[in-house]
C-alpha cells in the first residue's frame, strides 16, 4: 500500500508524461493537416463560371465568334493553366480523337497541322466544333461531355496545330511536331554575313 501511494506521489509531482503525450497528439494532429495542405489540388471554378462558358457568341457564318467575359476575366484558363490542358490531352485520348484525326496530321477527321482549319483556330471555333458537330462526320459532344471538359479538350486541340509558344505545357509530343523542335533545328547565324556575293578567303584554286 505504501509504495503504491509513493508511485501516485511521484507521478502527481512529475506531470511531464502527460506533457509529452499531448505534445506528440499535437505534432501528429499538425503532421497531418499539413500533409492534407500539400495534396494536390483539381483547378475547379465555381458554378456560375462554368455555366456561363456555354454562353459564348458564334458569327453567322459560324466561324469563330467571342468567348463570354467571363473567360477573359480568368484569364484564359483554358489556353494557359497546364491542368486544363493536360487534361484537355486525357480526354483526346479518352474520348479516342485520333481515330478520325490521327496525332493531328488527319485521318477520316482534318488534319490540324497543315495552318489551314475550316472553322478557324481560335478557341469559340473549337468548343462549337466539339459541342455541336459539324457536316461531313464531326460528331456533337455535349451530351457525352461537360462543357468544361469542351473547352479542355479544345485548349490541347489548339495546341496540337499552333506554332505559336505556349506559357504552359503540355501541347503535342514532340515526336508528332512535322518540324524539329525549336531547341533542335539548325542554328541561326547571328552575326552580319557582310555584302551580297562576299565570300571568305578559302584558298588557290587547284
Amino acid at each position: 500500500m505504501g509504495a503504491q501511494n509513493r508511485l501516485t506521489e511521484r507521478t502527481i509531482a512529475n506531470p511531464a508524461p502527460a506533457f509529452v503525450a499531448g505534445a506528440l497528439l499535437l505534432l501528429i494532429g499538425v503532421g497531418a493537416l499539413l500533409g492534407w495542405l500539400r495534396q494536390p489540388r483539381e483547378l475547379r471554378l465555381d458554378p456560375p463560371a462554368v455555366a456561363d462558358l456555354d454562353q459564348f457568341r458564334r458569327m453567322p457564318n459560324g466561324i469563330s465568334g467571342t468567348p463570354p467575359e467571363s473567360y477573359f476575366a480568368l484569364g484564359k484558363p483554358y489556353e494557359t493553366d497546364a491542368y486544363n490542358l493536360s487534361q484537355g490531352k486525357r480526354l483526346y485520348t479518352w474520348f479516342d480523337c485520333a481515330t478520325c484525326h490521327g496525332d493531328g496530321r488527319g485521318g477520316a477527321g482534318p488534319s490540324f497541322l497543315d495552318g489551314w482549319w475550316l472553322y478557324g483556330p481560335e478557341m469559340v471555333s473549337i468548343v462549337a466544333s466539339i459541342r455541336d458537330g459539324r457536316p461531313h462526320g464531326m460528331p456533337a459532344f455535349r451530351s457525352r461531355m461537360t462543357i468544361e471538359q469542351i473547352w479542355q479538350l479544345a485548349g490541347y486541340v489548339q495546341t496540337i496545330g499552333s506554332y505559336t509558344p505556349k506559357i504552359a505545357a503540355p501541347s503535342r509530343n514532340d515526336n508528332e511536331h512535322t518540324r524539329p523542335a525549336e531547341n533542335r533545328g539548325p542554328a541561326i547565324i547571328l552575326f552580319d554575313e557582310g555584302p551580297l556575293g562576299a565570300h571568305p578567303d578559302q584558298g588557290p584554286s587547284p
